[in-house]
């Protein structure tokens, strides 16, 4: 039997998040500090915290959600609690899956991470973007309306992240998105809603991100992985620390195939998941998409 590491992405934060880790570990509790050094902040505090209106903001969020889920899975890792075969990580969880694995340390990983995070809110604020998750339709169903909603406003909207069965989000022009949205209640879609984000990530709007994040990710070191990580990018996975490297830039202007990533690992004989970090929204998403899958959640 194979076991999947999963680290999850934006959305999983909660103000307290971490807080009964940081009280109880006393390693965890040093890597916590060190993170607030490195961050040049008080990170712990905002997460212990809040305000939430300032947790949610990505810049912010994408630091904590590492921090919780790097910091949690190398106190399980070293007490020989989870070992995983494959790693895989949603969005942002990509590079905690990189740091978990070895590709990355863990400084590096959460420089990236900060800064990946300022770049998406900073292309956010130059050119407004929306959201929106439609649940009911095929993943074919949804690239057709995204094409007929393009046509018709002449914006960008595009899926964005193709979750499990039924269940995606796209992504664009404010308008865009939402004549998208109108398409696919039209369609008989069971639910269309926008979500409430500060960009269109995972579209061509984060072009400006991701031409500034090659140039942060130029001269940091990509070891080959210890483990075979997934890359959202390709839905395939690989040790080739430069190959993870290309297809972590990639990942920003492209859609998360976490349905894909899931259905691979489950043909490579995969059957155990391991969702590490906080709350349990990967655990939903292998339960629609691997039926037989055995799910274990650290948080």
């Amino acid at each position: 039997m194979k076991t999947a590491i999963l680290f999850p992405g934006q959305g999983s934060q909660t103000v307290g998040m971490a807080r009964d880790h940081m009280e109880t570990d006393d390693q965890m509790r040093t890597l916590f500090e060190h993170a607030n050094e490195i961050v040049g902040f008080d990170l712990t505090r905002l997460m212990f915290e809040g305000p939430a209106e300032t947790l949610i903001q990505t810049q912010y969020t994408q630091p904590a959600i590492y921090l919780h889920s790097y910091a949690l899975y190398r106190s399980l890792a070293e007490r020989g609690t989870i070992r995983g075969d494959v790693m895989a990580g949603h969005s942002l969880g990509e590079i905690t899956a990189l740091a978990a694995a070895s590709v990355l340390t863990f400084e590096d990983g959460l420089r990236l991470v900060a800064k990946r995070g300022s770049l998406m809110q900073k292309a956010g604020e130059e050119r407004e973007g929306a959201m929106a998750a439609i649940i009911g339709m095929t993943a074919e169903a949804v690239r057709q309306i995204c094409s007929e909603a393009s046509g018709q406003t002449g914006l960008i909207v595009v899926p964005a992240n193709d979750n499990s069965e039924g269940q995606m989000v796209i992504s664009g022009d404010p308008a865009a998105v939402e004549k998208a949205a109108e398409l696919a209640r039209a369609a008989g879609c069971r639910l269309a809603t926008m979500i409430p984000v500060s960009g269109a990530f995972h579209s061509p709007l984060m072009e400006p991100a991701k031409d500034a994040f090659r140039e942060v990710l130029q001269p940091v070191t990509f070891a080959d992985a210890k483990v075979p990580v997934y890359s959202n990018y390709s839905a395939t996975c690989t040790t080739d620390g430069e190959r993870l490297k290309e297809n972590l830039l990639l990942q920003l202007t492209n859609p998360v195939r976490w349905r894909e990533t899931l259905l691979d690992m489950s043909g490579q004989g995969v059957s155990e998941f391991i969702e590490v970090g906080p709350g349990s929204v990967l655990k939903g998403l292998v339960k629609r998409t691997v039926k037989s899958a055995e799910i274990s959640v650290f948080n």
